[in-house]
């Protein structure tokens, strides 16, 4: 069964929990819906073997990806499922033909088969239909990676 750390009762809404053959067999964990996003990406097997619910997942909920992949820096977890990451890259200034360093930063939901990471991971996310204001994309996949100092202040391309 699902873990229910919500005020409203949790269920994947692909599974009927109360079929005939699970009442009969009296299983203590039921059935659970999970899929191949595609694209080179395999399902983690929290993913499969997991209890948790999450509509916004794409393994698990009902989110397809489409669109951009992109990879980039987590440099902040506070919020629930959501992480901030970071993208450098160099722009080019005509009058002075050199480069100069900028950054972007984008809200990425996180799913609960990635309550792994940490800050100063490298995050491959792909775009999917806006799942709120700010959030348009979810975590694909997750490389740990060891920074020393402040993780906004490093600067690395991908």
């Amino acid at each position: 069964m699902a873990e229910q750390q919500e005020k409203s009762f949790q269920r994947q809404e692909t599974v009927f929990p109360n079929t005939k053959e699970l009442l009969a067999k009296k299983a203590e964990r039921g059935i659970r819906y999970y899929k191949s996003i595609g694209l080179g990406f395999k399902t983690p097997k929290e993913a499969i073997t997991g209890t948790y619910v999450d509509r916004k997942c794409p393994f698990t909920g009902n989110v397809s990806i489409r669109g951009r992949i992109l990879k980039g820096l987590c440099i902040s977890k506070k919020m629930k499922n959501t992480i901030v990451i970071r993208r450098d890259y160099l722009h080019y200034v005509k009058k002075y033909k050199r480069f100069e360093k900028r950054h972007g930063t984008t809200a990425a939901h996180c799913s609960p088969c990635f309550a792994h990471v940490k800050v100063g991971d490298i995050v491959t996310i792909g775009q999917c239909r806006p799942l709120s204001k700010t959030v348009r994309f979810n975590v694909l996949k997750v490389e740990p990676f060891k920074i020393v100092g402040n993780v906004k202040k490093q600067f690395m391309l991908f």
